[in-house]
């Protein structure tokens, strides 16, 4: 059973959302909360799988909150997905950023949500389809001039060339069987490289391996063409 906690300032909102995640077989609300502070203290109270976060709201926004919970190691198992009526590239690089595993609008089909949650509980990054290859082109050239810390140096040097390959593949937004098909190796063998690419790098998501990519200058705007 996928636990979710609802976070959004509006009542209605927070409803709907109910409605239809309850109606799943495999989704659970376990909580809510109408803005980023209560957000937090929910996350830790109830331990959810995943969040649904609203960007705005008073208080407290969406951002801060989701930074508050992937910085927390008791929630070290929680994705966040953020969702917000403003499609705009500035929410979505500080969503990514602030650790977020996925963003939507919330003008996204009902069966998508549902779809949504699963593939973020699942493990992996997802966006919203118009913005995702986009986002990825935005988010390297954005990106902060590479200055790795000792400890992020330290993961990174763990990686094989063959693992380096496969990270810099995921950076430029390919799944698991695209890179398979780049590589010419079978898609279990590149869902292999990318989880122990992950494990070592210590990062949640394939959102969080997108992030480090490009901020530790493991790889560069144009280097994956």
């Amino acid at each position: 059973m996928i636990g979710v906690l609802l976070v959004d300032d509006q009542a209605l909102v927070r409803a709907g959302f109910r409605a239809l995640l309850q109606a799943q077989r495999d989704i659970e609300v376990v909580g809510e909360a109408e803005d980023g502070a209560a957000a937090v203290t929910m996350a830790r109270d109830t331990k959810p799988d995943v969040v649904l976060m609203d960007i705005r709201m008073p208080g407290r926004n969406g951002l801060d909150a989701t930074k508050d919970i992937v910085a927390d190691p008791r929630l070290s198992g929680v994705k966040v997905i953020v969702l917000t009526t403003f499609a705009e590239d500035a929410y979505v690089f500080d969503a990514i950023r602030n650790g977020a595993s996925g963003f939507l609008v919330k003008d996204i089909e009902p069966v998508e949500l549902v779809h949504a949650i699963r593939v973020v509980h699942g493990g992996d990054a997802l966006l919203s389809p118009v913005v995702t290859r986009r986002l990825i082109e935005e988010f390297a050239a954005r990106a902060k001039p590479p200055q790795p810390a000792k400890q992020i140096a330290a993961l990174l040097d763990q990686l094989t060339e063959r693992e380096r390959e496969v990270v810099a593949l995921v950076a430029a937004g390919l799944s698991n069987d695209e890179i398979a098909e780049r590589l010419v190796v079978s898609p279990a063998t590149a869902k292999t490289h990318v989880s122990r690419a992950m494990i070592k790098l210590a990062a949640r998501d394939r959102a969080q391996v997108v992030v480090l990519a490009y901020e530790s200058g493991l790889v560069r705007p144009g280097w994956t063409g």
